[in-house]
């Protein structure tokens, strides 16, 4: 059944992977005032993460000779990754950022319930369950989408750091 999903495994990786590609030149245009705000790098460390996790994903899954249960668990230990890479990373945010910008409670159960879904579609596959594959799919497009809005968020919180320091002079 899983070579049914190659075409979704192509479509999704090699988006994911043009996002990633624009993502990092939008941050090495803006690499000073990330570094310098905990909230601006977690949020692009998160970003990129979660970007390359669903490349990674896509491109393990498109690998000849595995069986679901491989890909079940590759991609179960992937996602695992990019979720505590997302939740640490915001969570030090949160306590160490100056930008407030969506660093909101709700944003990061959100984020972290998107995970979590994903994680549980991929034991559920891994154990033989059709579902599973669904739930992990679709958690992972939410997630493709979601992570869309976090480098928004990134580029609009740089974008107005570097305008209250342009109005300072």
């Amino acid at each position: 059944m899983i070579e049914l999903w190659h075409d979704f495994f192509i479509m999704v990786g090699g988006g994911a992977a043009a996002l990633t590609g624009l993502v990092f030149v939008a941050m090495s245009l803006n690499l000073e005032t990330i570094t310098k705000d905990a909230t601006h790098r977690h949020r692009a460390i998160g970003t990129l993460a979660g970007f390359t996790a669903v490349f990674v994903i896509c491109a393990l899954a498109l690998m000849g000779g595995q069986n679901y249960q491989a890909i079940g668990i590759e991609w179960f230990i992937v996602s695992s990754i990019a979720a505590f890479i997302y939740v640490s990373g915001a969570i030090q945010a949160r306590q160490r950022g100056r930008s407030t910008l969506g660093l909101g409670f709700y944003r990061l159960v959100f984020g972290t319930s998107l995970y979590a879904i994903e994680i549980l579609g991929t034991i559920m596959f891994t154990l033989g369950y059709i579902a599973g594959l669904y739930v992990a799919a679709i958690a992972m497009v939410a997630l493709l989408a979601y992570t869309i809005t976090g480098a928004w968020l990134l580029l609009v919180g740089v974008y107005s750091e570097r305008l209250g320091k342009h109005s300072e002079r």
